[in-house]
C-alpha cells in the first residue's frame, strides 16, 4: 500500500523536521540541508533522576485545603516546592538528556529522504553532478543501542556530543565535559553523569558502512574516579584511558552485519504490519495518519524497549526537552498508548501499565501522606521514571483523576486481552487503591456526595482560583472507576464494596451550572461554565474518554448540546496540537463524522511539520495563538490522532460497538480488518453507500451488541438469515468463544 512510503525532500533545517526511526529505546533523527546530513540520537531511558519533589506529610490533603480557602499562595508554594529548589548546580527536577548528533558531509547535495515504513529502511538520496545516490540508514530492532550507516559518498564525519551541543544547559547540572575518542577509524565520546549511569556513543567505520553503538556504563563511581586519576578529564584528545573505558562499555564493538541486519528488520517488520489491522479510510490524509500513527507506535513502544514519555526517544540534541519529556498522565500518557488496544498491540501496552504497577508502594505512601489511608494509590500528573513528581504545579500534583485514568487503562487491558490473572491480581486491586483515597476525599452533604477539593487539568494553570467543588473531569473519572469495580467484581465472582454503588447513585455525573438562560451545561466545577477557548476538554471526559453520559440519552441530550455549543463558541484559538484529536474523538461519539474529519485535516496540516513530526503549538502563524514558540515535538498528537482514525473505523461507547460511526457518507468505499474490539470480538468491515459487510469472531463467550452507521441501514441479514435490529439500528447477539459470525446490513 502506498501508505508505507514516506518522502520528504531537503532542507530539513530543524531536527524536528527530521525523519524518525525508533527501537522502543533509542530515537534517530535524520536531517540537515546541502551536503550536510544529521542524525541527532536520543534515548528513552537516558534521565537525570536528581531533583523533583518527594511526597511527604508535608502535600496532605487538610493543608492543601486550608492554604486554598484562605488563599495562601506562599503556603501552596512551600508545600509544593521541590526538594533542591535553589540549589546550583542541582536542578529543581528530573529530567531526559540528550544523546549527541552524528554529522556526515556528503560529496553532493542532499535531494530527498525515502523511509519504507514496510521494512523500517531509510534511503538518504543525494545528488552528484546530476547522479542521483543513495545511502542508507538502518535501526537495528533487536540491539538496542546499534543502528548504521551504509554511503560511499561520505567526505567526512563527526560524533558530537550532547554537552557541546546543549550550550550551558547540561553544566547548569553540574554534567564535565565528556571524554572525547578519536581515531582514523573510530569517533566517539564517553559522557559521566552526576548521579546516573554514564553513557557513551561511538562510530566505527569500515568501507563505507558507518556502525554506531550507544551504551551506559556499569560502575559510575569507578569510571568518575578513573576520570579524576586521568589527569586529562579536561581534555579533547584521544587518551589511552578513554579508549579502554570504551572498550569496557562497549564489549566487542566491530562494524554491524549490514546484510543481517537488513534481513533482521525487513523480518521484524513484516511481522509488525501481518499483527496489525489494515485500513482504507476513503481519505488519503486519514490513511498517511494511521499508517504513519502504526510506524511511529511501533517505534516508540516494542516489547522489549523503554516505556514512551511526552516525546518517546526523539530528543533534541542541543537542549533538554520540554517538561522534561517525562510522563504526564493527565491525558498525554494515556493517548501516546490508546493505539495498543486496536491496533493488536497490547504487549506494547504493557510496558507502560508495568511501570506504574512498579510503582506501587511509592503510590500507597503519596495517599498516605496525602489523605491518611494505607491502602490508596495515588499518582501525580508528572514524574520520571522512579515515580519521581516534578513538584511545583500543585494542580497537577493532586489530580487523582490520573490514577483513575491509568486504572482505565488496566481494566480495558484486561477486557481486550481477556487476561483474568492480570484483571484479578493487578487491575482490580489498583482500582480498589484508587477508589480509596477518592472515597477519603469525598463529603456527604444532604444525602449527596460532594468532592470538595477538585480541580481540571491545567484549567486556570497553578493560580489559586485553579480549583472548585465537583469538577467535571474528576467526577466522570470516579463514576468510570465504580462503574469498573462493579463489573470487575461480578466478573471475578469477589464481594462488591457497596460504597461503589452508593457513589454511582449519590456523587453528580458532572458539575450541571447554570447558564444565562437558566438552562443546564456542564461546567468546569460546580459555578463554572467555561471562560474560554481551553485545549483540555476536561470537562467533557464523560464523554470521551470516560463514556459515563450518554449523549444520545433524553436525559443527557439537550445538556450536552448546550454544553458542546459553548465549547465550539470558544472556539480553537488556544487549543494545542494533542487536543485537536480528543475533539475529534468527542465528534465521533456525537455522530458528527465530517467534524471529526476535518478536524485530523487541521491537526495533519497545522500541528505537523515539514518533516511530519507532531507538534505541540501550530506550526505556522495566523491561525491559533498556541504558536510563539520553538518547534515542540509532542508524541501524544500523532498517537491521539491515529487513535481518532481508529474510532472512525470501530469505537465502543455505552456498551456497543459502533462502525463507521466517524466515516462521513461521501466515502463510498472504506474498510477495515482483523481489529480488536471491547468485549475480546475481532471485527472486518467493508461499507459501500448502500450496504455493510462485516464479520465478527468472538474471543470468549459475549452478547455482541452492535450499530453499523451508513446511509440508513434497516436490515441485517446474520450467516445469510434475517436478523433483527431495533428502533435504534442495534443488533444483540449472544456468542460463543471462537465463534465467527457474518453480517450483511442493507
Amino acid at each position: 500500500m502506498h501508505c508505507y512510503f514516506f518522502s520528504r525532500e531537503y532542507p530539513l533545517p530543524h531536527q524536528h523536521e527530521g525523519t524518525m526511526l525508533g527501537n522502543g529505546y533509542l530515537g534517530l533523527y535524520a536531517w540537515g540541508e546541502g551536503r550536510t546530513l544529521n542524525i541527532s540520537i536520543g534515548c528513552s531511558e537516558l534521565w537525570d533522576h536528581r531533583g523533583g519533589m518527594s511526597w511527604t506529610e508535608r502535600q496532605n490533603y487538610r493543608d492543601i485545603k486550608a492554604a486554598l480557602e484562605a488563599g495562601d499562595e506562599q503556603a501552596i508554594k512551600r508545600i509544593f516546592a521541590t526538594d533542591d529548589a535553589q540549589k546550583p548546580g542541582i536542578p529543581s527536577r528530573p529530567s531526559l538528556i540528550p544523546v549527541g548528533r552524528i554529522v556526515f558531509e556528503l560529496d553532493g547535495e542532499l535531494l530527498r529522504n525515502e523511509l519504507d515504513r514496510s521494512t523500517g529502511k531509510l534511503a538518504v538520496i543525494y545528488s552528484k553532478n546530476g547522479v542521483e545516490y543513495v545511502g542508507e540508514l538502518r535501526l537495528d530492532m533487536s540491539q538496542k543501542g546499534c543502528f548504521a550507516f551504509k554511503c560511499k559518498g561520505v567526505l567526512s564525519y563527526q560524533v558530537l556530543d550532547s554537552y557541546s551541543l546543549s550550550g550551558n544547559a547540561l553544566k547548569e547540572r553540574s554534567f564535565v565535559p565528556p571524554e572525547i575518542l578519536s581515531r582514523d577509524d573510530l569517533k566517539g565520546f564517553v559522557q559521566p553523569m552526576p548521579a546516573d549511569k554514564a553513557f557513551s556513543l561511538a562510530v566505527v567505520e569500515s568501507d563505507g558502512l558507518y556502525t554506531a553503538n550507544f551504551r551506559r556504563s556499569t560502575n559510575v563511581e569507578q569510571l568518575k574516579m578513573d576520570m579524576e586519576g586521568s589527569g586529562v578529564k579536561e581534555s579533547m584528545e584521544m587518551t589511552a584511558f578513554a579508549y579502554d573505558a570504551l572498550s569496557r562499555m562497549l564489549p566487542g564493538l566491530t562494524p554491524l552485519d549490514w546484510d543481517k541486519l537488513a534481513a533482521d528488520n525487513e523480518a521484524w517488520w513484516k511481522a509488525f504490519w501481518a499483527k496489525t489491522p489494515q485500513v482504507e479510510t476513503g481519505s488519503a490524509t486519514m490513511d498517511e495518519i494511521y499508517y504513519d500513527g502504526l510506524f511511529k507506535f511501533a517505534s516508540m513502544t516494542t516489547p522489549d524497549g523503554y516505556p514512551a514519555g511526552l516525546q518517546g526517544p526523539w530528543l533534541e540534541d542541543n537542549s533538554l526537552p520540554p517538561w522534561s519529556g517525562d510522563y504526564h498522565f493527565n491525558i498525554n500518557v494515556e493517548m501516546m498508548y490508546w493505539p495498543a488496544y486496536r491496533a493488536n498491540c497490547l504487549e506494547n501496552l504493557r510496558k507502560i501499565l508495568d511501570l506504574v504497577w512498579s510503582w506501587r508502594e511509592q503510590l500507597r505512601q503519596n495517599a498516605r501522606n496525602y489523605i491518611g489511608i494505607d491502602n490508596g494509590y495515588m499518582l501525580p500528573h508528572a514524574v520520571d521514571d522512579r515515580c519521581t513528581c516534578m513538584g511545583a504545579f500543585w494542580t497537577g500534583t493532586i489530580d487523582h483523576a490520573c490514577t483513575a485514568w491509568m486504572s482505565q487503562m488496566m481494566v480495558d487491558y484486561a477486557d481486550y486481552s481477556g487476561d483474568m490473572d492480570y484483571l484479578r491480581n493487578v487491575a482490580f486491586e489498583f482500582m480498589r487503591g484508587t477508589m480509596a483515597v477518592f472515597q477519603a476525599m469525598l463529603e456527604k452533604r444532604d444525602g449527596k456526595f460532594v468532592l470538595p477539593l477538585s480541580v481540571s487539568p491545567e484549567y486556570r494553570g497553578a493560580a489559586m482560583n485553579a480549583w472548585g467543588e465537583n469538577a467535571s473531569f474528576q467526577l466522570a473519572a470516579i463514576h468510570r472507576l465504580a462503574r469498573n469495580l462493579i463489573a470487575t467484581a461480578n466478573t471475578l465472582g469477589e464481594k462488591q464494596n457497596p460504597a461503589w454503588k452508593e457513589i454511582v447513585d449519590k456523587l453528580p455525573m458532572a458539575a450541571f451550572v447554570k447558564g444565562a438562560d437558566g438552562s443546564e451545561e456542564i461546567g468546569l466545577w460546580d459555578g463554572l461554565l467555561l471562560e474560554e477557548s481551553h485545549r483540555h476538554h476536561s470537562h467533557l471526559a464523560a464523554l470521551c474518554p470516560f463514556d459515563t453520559i450518554d449523549p444520545e440519552d433524553p436525559q443527557w441530550s439537550g445538556i450536552v448540546a448546550r454544553s458542546i455549543r459553548r465549547w465550539l463558541y470558544h472556539g480553537m484559538g488556544l487549543w494545542s496540537g494533542w487536543c485537536i484529536p480528543w475533539a475529534a474523538m468527542i465528534q465521533n461519539r456525537l455522530g458528527n463524522a465530517e467534524a471529526a474529519e476535518l478536524l485530523l485535516d487541521i491537526w495533519k496540516r497545522e500541528y505537523n511539520n515539514c518533516g511530519g513530526g507532531s507538534l505541540h503549538d501550530t506550526y505556522f502563524k495566523g491561525c491559533s495563538l498556541m504558536s510563539s514558540r520553538p518547534q515542540v515535538m509532542q508524541m501524544d498528537g500523532a498517537m491521539g490522532a491515529l487513535t481518532a482514525v481508529q474510532d472512525m473505523m470501530l469505537h465502543s461507547r455505552q456498551g456497543v460497538l459502533h462502525l463507521f460511526a466517524g466515516s462521513p457518507l461521501r466515502h463510498r468505499n472504506v474498510r477495515f480488518t482483523n481489529m480488536p474490539a471491547p468485549g475480546g470480538f475481532r471485527v472486518s468491515a467493508s461499507r459501500t453507500l448502500r450496504e455493510a459487510n462485516v464479520e465478527v469472531v468472538a474471543g470468549r463467550d459475549n452478547t455482541l451488541r452492535l450499530k453499523c452507521h451508513g446511509n440508513g441501514f434497516s436490515h441485517v441479514t446474520v450467516n445469510g438469515r434475517e436478523g433483527v435490529l431495533d428502533a435504534n439500528g442495534l443488533l444483540q447477539l449472544p456468542m460463543k468463544a471462537g465463534e465467527n459470525i457474518q453480517l450483511y446490513f442493507s
